[in-house]
């Protein structure tokens, strides 16, 4: 799949913190959150490195998708996954929406634009951690 990536040189809850605040400059919220890690040992009682993955949505884009296309629900919200890289370090990944948005049966000139602004504004968002 692709992905847009960064590793920061912070910890995963200081990386978290700074990436939720450059995703709501670009217009995103966190719908969802998913302790990975915690879910794996509680349920499972396996040990794992920390791992989230949150649920990243942009209202007008998500708005401006449906209007395209009902189906694209299943591509919503955006999945951002926050993982330790170690030695303090955070790689953190963001499904690449061009990538999604250029896999289904709509050839449109709409959706792949959608999905350039999309992947740009969340490259924007990355490109503020570590600063």
């Amino acid at each position: 799949m692709d992905a847009l990536e960064t590793v920061v040189d912070q910890p995963l809850a200081e990386v978290e913190a700074a990436l939720r605040q450059a995703l709501a400059a670009e217009g995103f919220g966190v719908l969802t959150e998913i302790d990975i890690a915690a879910t794996l040992e509680a349920k499972l009682g396996v040990h794992r490195p920390p791992m989230k993955i949150l649920g990243a949505c942009n209202p007008s884009l998500a708005h401006r998708a449906l209007e395209l296309d009902p189906s694209l629900a299943l591509l919503l919200p955006c999945n951002v996954v926050l993982e330790d890289a170690g030695e303090g370090g955070t790689h953190v990944a963001i499904a690449d929406p061009r990538s999604l948005l250029s896999a289904g049966e709509i050839d449109d000139d709409r959706l792949l634009a959608l999905g350039v602004e999309a992947s740009t504004a969340l490259e924007r968002a990355l490109a503020q951690l570590g600063r």
